[in-house]
């Protein structure tokens, strides 16, 4: 957009938020969007391995989270497309591979429904809560709304206490012979805390009830759908062995026993496939 406003590690968008990125190392660019309620920093683990491999990586802080600006408006999944999309002309990034973790994924899949593939060469689904993660009549396999109502409770109540449990099932730490790592559970605690708390609470129905049907039916890239059949926080059933059937050219991988961060516990696995997908022709 013409009024953006572009620094060494922001974005200024059309209504004033500030929206923070890293961007790395030089070659093909890879663009990560995170999940919830977390910031850029949740994709450490692939950005320095890509970035060490040849990759030009960028990581932003969606609208609310982590140093990007906290709006009490615009926490809804058209709006954080469109931060997405206003990055990616700012820095006029092309033949992009974009990568998003649980609600980030839906961001992705928002960002090509609504922008097209101009700037995208391929793409990435990682635990990704497309098509949509509600119960409803057009998606029977969905989560109640009353496990979202829960999660608003717990955000209102004691989001501090609240994020600090969640790091449980988020990593699987609840499974028989789970290695539990109190550093990965502070971080997902800290990174928590830096979102706004009426961003976070907005985002909830974002991720829940936004319904990305469409926009998956509308990507004409090369996408992989990678997902944890253990994930406690986005079940596999409804999420990417759905997704796959509705995107035109999809390979799904799904890890066995995994959980939802597989991001980070299951690092080296997904850093591999990441660049044997991003080196494929």
């Amino acid at each position: 957009m013409s009024n953006s406003k572009l620094t060494i590690d922001s974005v200024t968008v059309e209504d004033g938020t500030r929206i923070h990125f890293k961007d790395w190392g030089s070659g093909p660019a890879v663009v990560f969007s995170h999940g919830w309620p977390l910031q850029g920093d949740a994709w450490e683990d692939q950005m320095i391995f890509l970035a060490s491999h040849g990759y030009r990586v960028i990581a932003h802080d969606r609208r609310g989270h982590g140093l990007s600006s906290q709006p009490w408006n615009g926490n809804d999944m058209d709006t954080y497309a469109d931060d997405l999309a206003t990055l990616l002309n700012a820095l006029d990034i092309k033949d992009a591979t974009l990568v998003g973790h649980s609600t980030g994924g839906g961001e992705v899949a928002r960002y090509i429904g609504r922008h097209g593939s101009a700037r995208v060469k391929k793409a990435v689904l990682v635990g990704a809560v497309p098509p949509q993660m509600v119960k409803s009549d057009s998606n029977p396999g969905g989560l109640p709304m009353s496990v979202f109502d829960g999660i608003r409770d717990g955000v209102l109540k004691d989001r501090s206490q609240f994020f600090k449990d969640l790091t449980i099932p988020f990593y699987g730490y609840n499974r028989p012979g789970a290695k539990e790592s109190q550093g990965v559970r502070d971080t997902f605690w800290l990174q928590g805390m830096q979102c706004g708390i009426k961003n976070a609470y907005d985002c909830i129905k974002q991720f829940s009830e936004t319904d990305f049907t469409e926009d998956l039916k509308k990507i004409d890239v090369p996408v992989l759908i990678v997902h944890g059949d253990d994930d406690q926080i986005v079940p596999i059933d409804a999420s990417a062995k759905t997704a796959v059937k509705l995107v035109k050219n999809a390979t799904l991988l799904v890890y066995e026993g995994a959980p939802h961060g597989l991001p980070t516990t299951h690092k080296d696995k997904l850093n591999a496939d990441l660049l044997a997908f991003l080196q494929k022709d």
